[in-house]
């Protein structure tokens, strides 16, 4: 059974119970997923009864909306929000950060209904995704962000589940197509045009015909 950390003597560290739970779900729902997970082993992992647990959340339901909204609440920052990186840099880091499935995909795979605190907290948070991805993309100049920017989030989506179904890692073919989808948005400078050549001087005529004059 998967436990959580304890301190010396088996005593549990200072988190609260909800912390507690929480913390368990995320082990629980990413190791053996959402549905598999029971309240009883919930419980028991977290150490808490289930008294202690509805005193925290009214229903698994409850939970399983906390447990997402805990992984991301404020959208990448730590890749949109850099102020070291050019924006396509930035567009293309976000294909850096690999993870076995991505934890929205997830949830909405394994729960049906789309009413769901679960399922709209995971659509809110790939609109808001795609959102950070378009403004990104009209920071770079692309000539249509919005078009770009679910380009990006549908590539990132595909990888992370074809990575998941392959169990192999395809965030690097994935980031070799971004590339070609960025740079295809982005307006191309305009090069100077190639400087015509100088028509001869008279001086520089006069002295070629010296000079032949001279070898003669």
């Amino acid at each position: 059974m998967t436990e959580l950390e304890k301190g010396p003597l088996g005593l549990r560290r200072g988190r609260g119970a909800r912390e507690r739970i929480i913390g368990a779900s995320r082990q629980l729902f990413r190791d053996q997923g959402i549905n598999s997970t029971g309240l009883d082993q919930l419980c028991a992992v977290a150490q808490v009864s289930k008294r202690t647990f509805y005193q925290h959340f009214a229903s698994k339901d409850e939970l399983i909306a906390e447990h997402l909204r805990r992984f991301d609440p404020d959208v990448l920052p730590e890749v949109f929000d850099r102020t070291d990186l050019t924006p396509r840099e930035r567009l293309l880091t976000v294909f850096d950060i690999h993870a076995p499935l991505c934890p929205f995909i997830a949830a909405a795979v394994e729960i049906n209904d789309p009413a769901h605190p679960a399922r709209v907290h995971a659509r809110d948070y790939k609109t808001a995704f795609a959102a950070r991805l378009t403004d990104t993309a009209r920071e770079a100049g692309a000539t249509n962000p919005e078009q770009l920017g679910e380009q990006l989030a549908l590539l990132l989506d595909g990888a992370s589940a074809r990575t998941r179904v392959l169990d192999s890692d395809t965030f690097a073919t994935a980031a070799a197509i971004a590339v070609v989808l960025i740079d295809n948005a982005l307006p191309v400078a305009a090069e100077p045009p190639a400087a015509a050549p100088k028509p001869p001087t008279k001086t520089g005529r006069r002295a070629k015909s010296h000079a032949v004059a001279g070898v003669r």
